[in-house]
Order: C-alpha cells, then structure tokens, then sequence
C-alpha cells in the first residue's frame, strides 16, 4: 500500500483554462466528468510531483494530439478512489496500492478497472544524506539508529531524534515502525512535501544530518544524493496490521485505474491512457522540469513530448 498521500513542490496543482484546482472530488463533481457526448477527459492528479508529470503528459497528448478537453482535479489517494467508482473523474494514473479499495471498487462493485502498469516501480523508505552515511557507515542500519538519535534532535522532536515526514495526510507505517522497532525517535511532520523538500535541501546545504521518509522515483535524489537506511526485510504480509508493522516498504509496480464506463465508452482518450507507460527516467525528466526549472507543467510537457516522438506515438497506435 502507498504510504504517501499528497503534498508537493509547492503543492503545485495542475491548473488550466478549464481545470477545477484542488476542488475536493468527494464533495463536487467535474462538470466535465461523462458529460454526454462531449469529448472530454477528466483525471485525477494528486499533487506530488511524480503524479502530477504523468497527468500534465497526458493531457497534453490529449489535447493536442487526440482533440479533447482536459480537466485535472486534485484528490487525495483514497478519496480519488471514490471519485473514479463515482464517474467524478475518468481515471487515476498513479497508484501506490491501496488493496481495501481495489477488492471494493474492482472486484465486488466492478466500477473501476485495472488501466496497466504506469511503467514505473515505486519505493517508499528512510533515507539519510549521503555525505552523512559516508562519515558513519552503519548509520544506514536501524539497529544503529538509536546509537545517532542525538544528530537527529530538533526542537520539533522533544528531546528524540527527527524521522522528517511530509504531510500529516500521508498514510505511512513510520509511527508504528518507530514504536516496534523500539527507536528513540519522534515523527514530526515538515507540512507538505514542498515543505519537506525545503528543508532537506536546507540541511543539505549546511551539510547537517537529517533522516527522512522519502521515496523514489523522485527528482531531488539528483540534487541531494541519499542513502537508504536498512529497515528489516520486507515479507508478504509484514505491513497487514498496520498496528504491528516491523518491516520496510514494498518495492511497488505502479498501477492506473479508469472507471469502468469510461473504459469502455472512452473511445481513443480511454485506449490512450490503458496504453500510457513510461519510465522513471522519462518521469523524471518532466518531474525536474516541473519542480527545479519552475516550468509550467504543460510547458513541459511539451518540452518532452516534442522530445520523445518514439515513446508517446506508441501509445496512439
């Protein structure tokens, strides 16, 4: 299951002429969503940055490649799964796992379907900086963790170590990890992933050590060079009891999921997106786009399509 929820580079939002923002799916619908006969997408995207390269891509295709009208809506994880059975949104291209809601949605009610794999593996753990691991190499063993609680103090942590999350929206195992694995550490929550990716490059920047949830694919591991910290193996299984888990995160195949009308009366738009797949080197190139360069996310998009003839055309055939 995903542990991170939303939040990003300034929580940037995919904003167009015809988007809604951050309107909160659960409470309004697109009015664009399965609007009969009219040629017109809406997808989810949830406001990390990774998500947010995958719609801004396929919007553009979509627009100007296949003729239709886009609009993006932000939406949390589990949320977003609501919205799709719903028909508030057409489709979701990014997700971590979340097994409640596909046995709900996929297999009893069959109002949302599988859309293929996104083409990119996700990875969610803790993360120390690297020039940090380089002066104590068994810093990125948690068995030692305890032994550095003190270069982890902030006035945040109440006399413990700092294990920095994002967002307090997130759904993560790091407090119960904490907790079982018996650390000397305190959760504390930077706000946002904007927030949070503030402060590594900060702390980065004065060469301080911090140890962090983070997760990959993402851009700022080519700006700020971690290291994962060894958590005990995952196994199937380990994370059932979210109350009892003891073990790191999965490495994760990410999915899409489309309502299941819409895949089946989407036309081109609905065939596009189960074909849309990527890498996470192609991911990343829009992501660093978006968040460093500053570009607008369809300027960007543009840049890589424009780019990438071989790759997007795949997907139209």
């Amino acid at each position: 299951m995903r542990r991170r929820t939303t939040a990003l580079v300034g929580s940037l939002v995919l904003l167009t002429a015809t988007g809604c923002g951050a309107a909160d799916m659960t409470k309004q619908a697109s009015p664009f969503a399965n609007a009969g006969g009219a040629k017109s997408v809406t997808l989810s995207v949830q406001s990390w940055v990774g998500a947010q390269s995958n719609v801004a891509v396929a919007q553009y295709i979509l627009e100007h490649k296949l003729g239709y009208r886009v609009d993006t809506v932000q939406v949390d994880e589990v949320p977003a799964w609501d919205a799709l059975s719903q028909g508030r949104v057409d489709a979701l291209l990014e997700d971590w796992g979340h097994p409640d809601q596909e046995k709900r949605y996929v297999e009893d009610k069959k109002t949302i379907v599988r859309g293929g794999d996104l083409g990119v593996t996700g990875h969610i753990g803790w993360f120390v900086p690297t020039y940090l691991a380089k002066q104590h190499p068994d810093i990125t063993d948690w068995r030692n963790l305890n032994k550095y609680a003190s270069l982890f103090r902030t006035a945040e942590s109440g006399g413990k170590g700092q294990l920095m999350d994002g967002s307090p929206s997130y759904v993560t195992n790091d407090k119960a990890l904490v907790k079982n694995l018996k650390l000397d550490y305190q959760v504390v929550f930077a706000g946002s992933e904007a927030a949070q990716i503030t402060q590594m490059k900060q702390f980065a920047k004065e060469k301080k050590p911090f140890l962090t949830y983070w997760y990959s694919p993402q851009w700022l591991f080519e700006k700020v060079p971690m290291t994962e910290v060894k958590l005990p193996p995952y196994k199937e299984g380990c994370d059932a009891d979210a109350a009892k888990v003891a073990c790191s995160y999965p490495h994760t195949p990410l999915q899409k999921y489309l309502n299941a009308d819409f895949a089946k009366s989407g036309g081109k738009a609905a065939a596009f997106l189960k074909k849309f797949r990527w890498t996470t080197k192609d991911q990343n190139e829009v992501s660093l786009m978006i968040a460093e360069q500053k570009l607008d996310p369809q300027e960007a998009a543009r840049k890589w399509v424009d780019g990438h003839p071989a790759v997007w055309k795949k997907w139209l055939a």
